[in-house]
Order: structure tokens, then sequence, then C-alpha cells
């Protein structure tokens, strides 16, 4: 059992959390990926993604019902052992350290690119990370309050994108289902690194302070997701066609040169500099459950320690070796594997388990 006294998060930062974790870089990029194998189709294929992700996220949610108080790394060392419940917390910290570091990688990627060409990477590194271990350092309640606000300070970006449809062609989504089913089903692979991060409810859940909301809270988290992805992919549908939408590798912000404003002459770059704070309701939460991991592992007090240790080797890294786009891809596609094997199979699985072992259990009593 964790002490959460000082540390509880509202029902609206824990959808915030999920929900941030998620919409995160994905976003650029979601529409292009799901074109490559669906065409103007891909946004069907958010849908069946949505599906399977909200069920994957109740079946965690009925998990951490059985022990309330308890993270998932202490509830499989009551019902399987220390050493698995450490085995998990050493699992889960690697998960989501990569998790982290891809998140910022890319956006340090992107910056660079389209914002300071001639910065070092490892200096915008070293920049990103100081405001990031003043947040994730002071705990879930500060890392909600975080993501609240910087959710509630993003709702006015979907409006600006409105301003592409006086281009847009309807026509561009039909015929629907234009090459079959098949092609829908296999771009649902697409949605998975897009949705990952529900398993970050298996530390927050605890700090949660009205758990009986905890599956409407999963509900809207992974709703507005899903919403998110759908309106930036139709959006992007709507006005590349389907032949031009695939040269872009960031067809999101690639659109953004399409809206003129009088006072600005390229919307994109305050956009993406705006962006990067969107993107930090992926990496910062991410840190803090890695390093949650490792103070877990370690059994010490606090994590700020380890936040410290973890953000300088980082940074030292990135000086070392210097990481390109391609390199970021083939790091995404391993993580989006692992990912799946984590963030869906193991959770339904866990949950098949503790079932029959509570209904097993209860005969025995009986």
């Amino acid at each position: 059992m964790i002490k959460t006294t000082g540390n509880e998060i509202t029902t609206m930062q824990f959808i915030c959390l999920i929900s941030g974790l998620q919409v995160s870089l994905p976003v650029l990029s979601i529409p292009s990926n799901l074109s490559d194998t669906a065409g103007t189709d891909g946004w069907i294929s958010i849908l069946i993604g949505w599906a399977i992700s909200l069920i994957v996220s109740l079946a965690i949610v009925g998990i951490m019902k059985k022990r309330p108080q308890d993270t998932l790394f202490d509830l499989a060392a009551h019902y399987m052992g220390k050493w698995v419940g450490r085995t998990l917390a050493l699992l889960f910290m690697l998960y989501f350290l990569s998790l982290a570091v891809d998140t910022l990688t890319r956006s340090v990627l992107i910056t660079k690119i389209w914002l300071l060409g001639n910065t070092p990477i490892y200096l915008l590194m070293a920049l990103i990370l100081v405001p990031t271990y003043l947040v994730a350092c002071n705990g879930p309640r500060i890392v909600g309050r975080y993501s609240e606000l910087m959710t509630l300070m993003s709702l006015w970006i979907p409006f600006v994108y409105l301003f592409t449809l006086k281009e847009a062609n309807v026509l561009h989504l039909f015929p629907i289902l234009k090459h079959g089913v098949a092609p829908v089903l296999q771009a649902v692979k697409d949605t998975i690194y897009p949705t990952l991060g529900i398993t970050a409810v298996f530390v927050f859940y605890p700090y949660l302070k009205h758990k009986e909301k905890a599956t409407m809270g999963i509900l809207l988290a992974n709703t507005l997701t899903t919403a998110a992805y759908m309106f930036f992919t139709l959006i992007c549908y709507l006005y590349f066609s389907p032949d031009e939408i695939n040269k872009y590798n960031e067809p999101t912000i690639s659109i953004l040169k399409s809206i003129e404003f009088k006072f600005i002459e390229r919307i994109e770059v305050p956009f993406i500099s705006y962006y990067l704070l969107v993107f930090s309701l992926s990496w910062i939460p991410f840190l803090y459950l890695a390093t949650f991991c490792s103070r877990w592992l370690l059994n010490k007090p606090d994590n700020r320690s380890h936040l410290r240790i973890v953000c300088a080797a980082i940074v030292v890294g990135i000086y070392f070796f210097r990481p390109t786009f391609g390199w970021s891809n083939s790091f995404e596609a391993l993580i989006g594997k692992i990912g799946f094997w984590l963030e869906y199979v193991f959770p339904v699985c866990l949950f098949l388990v503790l079932a029959v072992y509570t209904k097993w259990k209860g005969r025995l009593v009986q």
C-alpha cells in the first residue's frame, strides 16, 4: 500500500493525464500512417482502435479494483510474490522510460527541423528537461494539475484548423471502404502506438480521489483521445487528396501553411512552439512513471534523485548519440510492438487470471 495523502488527483486530472499521454506526437503523423494502409478509410480504423483500447482500459480498472490502494506492483507482489512485483516494476520502468525518450527525441528533432536548425540537439534537450524536472519531481498531484491546465489551454487549437475547411473536398472520403474491409482492419495496428499510455492507470489509480469514478474517467479519456485523432485525421483527409497526403510525414503541421492571417506570416512556427507544451503532456508523466517504478523497486521515499539521474543521462546520451528521424521511426516501431504486449495483451490476461483465481478461492472458502 502506498501513501496518497496530499497527492490525490481529481477525476478531471485523471482524465487529462491519460488522454494527454496518448494525444501527443502521433497526432502529427497518424493521418498519413493510416492512409498508407487504408487510404481515406483510415478514420474507421481509429474507431476500431478506440473500441479495443476501451476494453483494455476497463480490464485495467477491473484489476485495480481488487486492491484500490495498491499499484500494479504491490498487487503482483501480494498475489504472486515479491519477485514478480519487482520484475514487473523493472519491466515497466524500462518501458515508460523508452516512451519518454522516444517522445523527447522526436520533439527535439521536430523543433530543430522546423524552428532552431542551428541549435545543437543536446542543448535543446537540456532546455526542455529543466522545466520537465520541476514538474515531474513534485508527484502525481502537480503532474495532474499540469496536465489539466495544458489540456484546457489547448482547447482552442481545433478551431484554428477549421479555417482549412474552406479548401476541403468531401469527395476525398468517398466511396467508403473503397478497397474493402481488409485494409481498414490492417490499419488498426497503426493505432496501437498512438494509444499507448493506458497502463499509467496501474500507477495513478491509487492516487485517484474518487475511485468510484475511475470507469467513467477512463471512458472519457479514451473518447477524448479518439475524438482528437478523428478530428485531425478527417481534417487532413478533407484537405489533402488521397494521393497527396502520403507525401507528408507530418500532414497536421503541413496543412497549417494553407492558413493565412494578416498579423502573422508563418502560422506553423508558433503552432510548433505551442505543440511542445502539448507533447510535454506525454514525456513528463512518462518520466514520472519511470522514476516511480525505480523508486518502488529500490524502496526509496521519493523519486527526485532518480529523476535527476535520468534527465542527466538523457542529455549525456543524446550528446554522444545523435538521433535521426530514421532511428526515431525504428525505435517507435519497436516500442509499438512491445506496447502491444504490455498494454493490450498483458492487462487482459491478468484480468482473466485474477477473475479465475478469485472465483476459485471463493469456492474453497465455501
